[in-house]
């Protein structure tokens, strides 16, 4: 009898499990790509001609992405926003170093520097463009250099991760160009 009452608990045990589990399992199941996000992490480029030069550059941190800002004074840029095994300096062709386990090479088809060869866009510290304390995603964005009407920024995230890049209008007659970079996958 004893036998018979403990293969009876088991099995109403094993019953339970079988007809719990699968509910909890697809309720711990992602329905889609996170946030919704499916950029991918392939090269992205765009061929707009401007002569409007880089007057700044900004971050933001949001739920599911941080986002770096490069805000040019008129058009909006060409450009080409790729991973690469290390990110270069325009001209000279030396390594950026950079913070993280991959790195985005932005280039773009306009100039840090005015008609006249003043900078338009001069950071303090090529290093440390913006401060990316706290960030998820980025670890550093150092300066690449601006030569012969392009300019190149790097960007240190902490893997190889969807981003995608934006051109949008403002402030004022100016334009944006924004990259974006997924949390996760």
């Amino acid at each position: 009898m004893k036998r018979w009452t403990t293969a009876l608990v088991v099995a109403a045990g094993l019953v339970t499990a079988a007809l719990v589990t699968p509910a909890a399992a697809q309720h711990s199941t992602p329905t889609g790509p996170y946030c919704g996000i499916t950029w991918g992490s392939l090269d992205k480029s765009a061929s707009t001609a401007s002569n409007a030069p880089v007057t700044n550059l900004r971050s933001g941190r949001h739920d599911c992405y941080d986002r770096l800002v490069v805000d040019v004074a008129g058009n909006p840029a060409g450009y080409t926003v790729r991973y690469v095994s290390a990110v270069t300096a325009q001209g000279s062709g030396n390594v950026v170093p950079l913070r993280g386990g991959a790195f985005l090479q932005i280039d773009l088809t306009i100039p840090a520097y005015d008609g006249s060869g003043r900078p338009t866009y001069n950071p303090a510290n090529q290093r440390e463009l913006v401060d990316l304390a706290g960030y998820r995603t980025f670890r550093q964005a150092a300066w690449g250099g601006s030569f012969e009407g392009y300019t190149t920024v790097g960007l240190g995230v902490r893997a190889r991760l969807p981003f995608r890049v934006l051109t949008l209008e403002g402030p004022g007659s100016g334009s944006r160009l924004v990259i974006d970079v997924a949390h996760q996958w």
